[in-house]
């Protein structure tokens, strides 16, 4: 899966610039009205877990078969191995914005990242592709960045590890430190100024409680206590036995999926508070299962909209039989991306690469986005709340920067 990592903060988007987000908004539009003909059932949460993936597709293509009268993209995702369901719900995104944009000077090629990022590189770049979509993993980023960089030709790649981005790679993952901001200053907006956290062992548990600090740090407020923890029971139970040594708190981030924090959750209200608000962050909006416990009732997290991604599952349902991977959407949003910046694009000249950073930004099935000149995304979040077999939204995602 795409890495789970990463340090964001926003910026004040220029009011100037509102042409750009008006003009892509009329794909989002159409996707959206292609979407409302069929869709009346929803994809649940915890799409994700799709069964075994179909065949791979040709090579999508729109248009004239020549050159000379198309864009060239290359799609770099897994469709052999272990990720191939993921990298498949990708491809088929693509294929589904190509349709729903009727895109006809664009031509796009998969190539399987499973047989090597590096082959895979190698081969879209002498095929003549002039953009990148993919890869999904941040160590095939690094591969393909080496193929790419030195032919100019730029990378939008699925992965959400800051680590790897700039220099012509950007990002399109979702940034969970962002959400870490998010939800943090909502909590403060509400009274809570004295936060916890239990974080996972590893980088991921790393980033986010650098995260927390700097987060609780601008909105004015005091970190109680950061916990470790290994995946088990046992250490969970141990971490959260630490968590008020160093005196109450209003709130605890709990920094992990969705199923580990329905394991810690109760451990939380027995060691440590039983009161405090739990918080998340967006890996916590796939994870179904969450709003069937009760220990995770009136819990806040941060995340992307849904709005259009559920109408978006209901039409890619029926047209694959399956439910999507939630990062699917990168997909389709990549290709709405591609599209807006072709209407300008001369074809046979490279990727106009500074429209990326347009500070006005793109709207796609997960709401506004921009890209940072550090190559990594910014994305206008909502706060939901978990309730008895639902989500709600306690505070909507902003509509600018």
């Amino acid at each position: 899966m795409a890495d789970k990592s990463q340090i964001g903060q926003s910026e004040t988007m220029e009011p100037t610039i509102q042409s750009g987000r008006r003009s892509l908004l009329k794909y989002a539009g159409l996707a959206s009205i292609i979407f409302l003909a069929g869709c009346e059932t929803m994809v649940p949460r915890g799409g994700e877990r799709a069964p075994t993936p179909t065949p791979t597709p040709p090579p999508v293509t729109s248009g004239l078969p020549t050159d000379q009268t198309h864009h060239r993209i290359a799609l770099l995702v897994p469709l052999s191995g272990k990720n191939a369901g993921v990298g498949q719900s990708l491809a088929n995104a693509t294929t589904m914005a190509l349709l729903d944009t009727k895109a006809g000077n664009i031509r796009m090629t998969n190539y399987d990242t499973a047989k090597g990022a590096t082959v895979a590189a190698r081969k879209a770049i002498a095929d003549g592709n002039k953009l990148v979509i993919g890869p999904l993993l941040s160590d095939n980023v690094v591969a393909v960045a080496n193929i790419a960089r030195p032919a100019g030709v730029p990378i939008l790649s699925f992965s959400n590890d800051a680590g790897v981005a700039g220099n012509n790679v950007f990002l399109l993952g979702h940034i969970p430190s962002q959400s870490i901001d998010r939800v943090v200053s909502y909590a403060k907006s509400k009274g809570m100024s004295r936060f916890a956290a239990l974080v996972p062992n590893g980088v991921y548990g790393q980033r986010a409680s650098s995260a927390l600090l700097r987060s609780v740090k601008d909105v004015g407020g005091t970190v109680v206590s950061i916990q470790n923890f290994s995946r088990d029971s046992r250490s969970v139970e141990a971490a959260t036995k630490k968590l008020s040594e160093n005196g109450d708190f209003d709130a605890v981030l709990l920094a992990d999926n969705g199923t580990m924090a329905i394991k810690a959750a109760p451990f939380i209200r027995k060691n440590a508070s039983g009161s405090a608000k739990i918080l998340g962050t967006d890996l916590w909006n796939t994870s179904s299962n969450l709003a069937g416990s009760p220990a995770m009732r009136g819990a806040w997290f941060a995340s992307v909209s849904d709005g259009l991604y559920r109408q978006y599952a209901g039409k890619y349902r029926s047209r694959y039989g399956r439910a999507p991977f939630r990062l699917s959407s990168l997909g389709y949003d990549s290709v709405l991306l591609t599209v807006k910046v072709a209407q300008n694009w001369e074809v046979g000249t490279p990727f106009p690469i500074e429209q990326l950073t347009d500070s006005g930004g793109f709207i796609g099935l997960d709401g506004v986005f921009r890209f940072r000149r550090n190559g990594v995304s910014e994305r206008a979040l909502e706060v939901q709340e978990i309730k008895s077999g639902s989500f709600t939204v306690v505070d909507a995602a902003p509509k600018g920067f």
